[in-house]
């Protein structure tokens, strides 16, 4: 029996899984690397250890079974990695999505934002990697004249996987993290010109863009001339993985960050609420796009409450913690931790906890903190619902915290809306895994993927509407609270 090999490289570790032909994750290996912070906004990766720790998750895997038929990739998007092509060395540390420090930049480039919309579907923000892209190539020594010779190669992280894996014989990204630089087109399909000349990027540096289903070469570095066959940035992935096929389906991915994507079919969305229009998949000529809004802070306040306040000891730990009091205590939690992501794209907002009393006790914050969680999640539903014309039916979730019940039940008592757990939750990895699987034959059409997805739980609305009108009303306070800080 032959397996498909799914990396999925994410923000805090590196994963490898194995999927069999039935659609199930029969075996995986993961492993956390540093988190930097130079300074106040700014979050960094050692590039090498990206790569380091997903090829010791790979073999680890690989000293089980050789039965391995092809690898799919997927990754966290915007993370932004220059390296030598000569010696495959990065030239500075890997500039993480999260990373704030060219929010100046993308103010100074404001007028350029209509552009930039209608060409690429994004918006002007620190988050994607061409303002960063930019930001190194103007700060380390050589670097831009180096990238106009061509002796320099830009990536994302499935981009540096992908290099290191062949030796460095393939310089490629597919559409989807293509989709998320500010210099792709994505109705053309190309790298931009005009986008690139206004970053002072120059073409040399690109890797050149493949769809999510092919080919791409063989992984040298490994025996037995593995193909590596399917990529797609991680919210893509899980929207693949999903089986959200079909226009108007909605996938939500609780991890560090919350992801949204809606399905919108072969035509793009243009969104007039902040959201994102991106690339969904490329699988052959088919091409379809999304709707996304991304939510930056949503199982990283877990991590906040754990490591930095201590009232708990284990991320899991949280679920019991909010279960035992009855209600929030009055308390509203805004994670602006790194500024607000759609649909405010506010880079200035500030985390803020209101409605304290003496009265509040740790267990309040913990559900005011997952609370927290659904309510950003609810604000871009309402966006997407606006944008589309159509109402959500349904939300499938994935990631690590749709594990957390009590979370589950409070999405759908806020959203007002089923809120579908599968009983794989690791829908990132299987998505990578299907798009490679298609491109080898190893599953052989779109119908026969989809019949692997499988309903866990059915979380359905307990909450009265006009109760969770009032949370909302008081949420929309205090996000008010959390944006005014930079102007006070």
């Amino acid at each position: 029996m032959k397996y498909i090999l799914a990396l999925d490289q994410g923000t805090t570790s590196s994963r490898s899984v194995l999927i069999s032909h039935d659609g199930q994750i029969t075996d995986s290996a993961q492993k956390e690397f540093r988190q930097i912070f130079p300074q106040p906004g700014w979050v960094e990766h050692d590039a090498n250890e990206i790569w380091s720790t997903q090829l010791a998750t790979l073999q680890e895997l690989l000293a089980k079974t050789k039965e391995i038929h092809a690898i799919g990739i997927t990754n966290q998007r915007e993370t932004t990695i220059v390296w030598d092509k000569k010696t495959g060395q990065p030239i500075c540390n890997a500039i993480v999505w999260q990373d704030r420090r060219t929010t100046d930049l993308c103010k100074e480039l404001k007028s350029f934002e209509p552009l930039f919309k209608q060409k690429t579907g994004l918006l002007l923000d620190p988050y994607f990697s061409g303002t960063k892209l930019h930001w190194i190539l103007q700060q380390v020594p050589g670097a831009k004249e180096r990238a106009k010779k061509g002796e320099l190669a830009f990536g994302t992280v499935d981009t540096w996987l992908v290099w290191n894996l062949t030796k460095g014989a393939h310089h490629i990204t597919d559409v989807t993290n293509a989709s998320r630089t500010l210099l792709f087109n994505i109705h053309t399909l190309k790298w931009d010109e005009e986008l690139l000349k206004i970053l002072d990027i120059p073409a040399a540096i690109l890797p050149q863009v493949k769809s999510s289903s092919e080919i791409y070469g063989t992984a040298s570095i490994l025996p037995g001339n593995i193909p590596i066959s399917g990529i797609a940035g991680d919210q893509q992935a899980a929207l693949f993985g999903q089986a959200c096929l079909k226009p108007g389906m909605v996938k939500t991915t609780y991890g560090t960050g919350c992801f949204l994507l809606m399905n919108t079919g072969d035509k793009p969305v243009l969104s007039k609420n902040n959201l994102l229009t991106t690339i969904a998949y490329q699988i052959g000529p088919t091409l379809h796009y999304a709707l996304e809004g991304s939510v930056f802070i949503a199982g990283a306040v877990v991590q906040w409450l754990r490591d930095s306040l201590g009232i708990i000891k284990a991320s899991s730990d949280i679920e019991k913690l909010a279960r035992s009091v009855q209600d929030n205590g009055g308390v509203y939690f805004v994670p602006a931790f790194t500024g607000l992501g759609a649909p405010h794209w506010d880079p200035y907002a500030r985390g803020a906890i209101l409605g304290l009393t003496r009265g509040v006790s740790s267990a309040h914050l913990a559900r005011a903190a997952l609370e927290g969680i659904a309510f950003q999640v609810c604000d871009v539903i309402k966006c997407m619902e606006d944008d589309a014309g159509v109402p959500t039916a349904e939300m499938r979730v994935d990631g690590g915290a749709v594990r957390d019940n009590l979370l589950m039940q409070i999405q759908a008592d806020l959203l007002q809306v089923p809120v579908i757990r599968p009983k794989t939750t690791e829908l990132t990895a299987l998505g990578a895994g299907f798009l490679a699987g298609l491109a080898t034959g190893f599953w052989k059409d779109m119908s026969e993927i989809t019949k692997y997805w499988q309903e866990d739980e059915r979380f359905l609305p307990q909450m009265l509407p006009e109760n969770a009108k009032r949370k909302k009303g008081k949420w929309k306070q205090a996000l008010k609270c959390a944006q005014l800080w930079e102007s006070a």
